[in-house]
């Protein structure tokens, strides 16, 4: 016999049986899970193929010479053989087709057990009693639940003092800061505060009606002054020539138009979190790991600061 398929054999036999006391000593075992068998034939099954393969291509480089059919195309003389695709190949590549469907339809059945599974189903569960302990809780309470979220959850860019820490996250001591008002006249928006798809158009889609141009640097610098001012002082007449008719007279928006820049909402602030957002500091996250009641809070908590209370 050949050195080369001995050697083969023998690397074989000892991978096999080093699987088979790696699995004998370790206490369980395969433990009767399916996933567990399926690694481990699938891995005895990659390291055969492996030897095999390698044996029967270092063999065949020590003793095939090249024939068969030259194609025209070559390349500094160096041209390929026409030859056909071997069938190992072809039957190598249905074969992990047949097998990959097996495995998803027969050999890991979607209700198989799965850790991920069991803690979705727990976590599921427990938001339901959440849910149904904190239904009515409202007030001072809502508002001293969301502040322990927001300590939690918020802290570690917003700050203890939700100031944004030196412009690292937004301040939420007051509904928007000028840049804020800045970068999204200058650049749109579309950030689902509505909870759907609504954007802004960019500088180039904002007139001023009063003047019938387009919104000026300075018009934008006066108008991001007034709203983040808490509409106060100049700029009012901007606002009104460029912005109410989106946003309403007010600043507190329209329905399905335009969400409120004069101050928070809980929808506003549910959908930041449901969301993420991206602004002129830059992207937030979306926190999807709370659940309705706990954001609500969270939204209780954010406007009690912006109201100063």
């Amino acid at each position: 016999m050949n050195k080369l398929y001995l050697w083969g054999g023998i690397l074989s036999v000892f991978l096999i049986g080093a699987t088979y006391l790696a699995i004998g000593t370790t206490k369980g075992g395969l433990n009767g899970d399916i996933v567990n068998t399926l690694a481990v034939l699938g891995a005895i099954a990659i390291a055969l193929i492996t030897i095999w393969v390698v044996v029967k291509y270092v063999r065949q480089m020590q003793n095939d010479t090249a024939s068969g059919e030259l194609a025209e195309e070559n390349w500094d003389g160096i041209g390929e053989y026409k030859n056909e695709l071997p069938v190992g190949w072809a039957v190598s590549f249905i074969g992990t087709m047949i097998w990959g469907m097996w495995y998803f339809i027969v050999g890991y059945p979607v209700n198989a057990f799965s850790q991920i599974g069991q803690y979705n189903e727990e976590v599921k569960e427990l938001n339901q009693k959440f849910a149904a302990k904190y239904a009515d809780i409202k007030g001072d309470r809502l508002v001293d639940m969301g502040e322990s979220v927001f300590l939690a959850n918020c802290t570690v860019c917003h700050g203890i003092n939700a100031d944004g820490m030196d412009g690292k996250a937004a301040n939420l001591n007051q509904r928007i800061e000028k840049k804020s008002v800045e970068y999204v006249i200058k650049h749109g928006s579309n950030n689902h505060l509505l909870g759907m798809e609504m954007p802004m158009p960019d500088r180039n889609g904002l007139f001023n009606a009063n003047t019938g141009a387009l919104i000026t640097d300075a018009e934008i610098d006066t108008v991001a002054s007034y709203v983040a001012n808490g509409f106060q002082g100049a700029g009012a007449d901007i606002f009104a020539g460029t912005c109410a008719g989106c946003h309403g007279p007010d600043g507190r928006g329209l329905p399905s138009v335009a969400p409120n820049i004069r101050e928070f909402t809980t929808d506003l602030i549910a959908n930041v979190l449901h969301h993420g957002k991206r602004g002129a500091i830059g992207k937030m996250p979306a926190i999807n790991v709370l659940n309705k009641k706990q954001k609500e809070a969270v939204a209780a908590y954010i406007i009690s600061l912006s109201k100063g209370e």
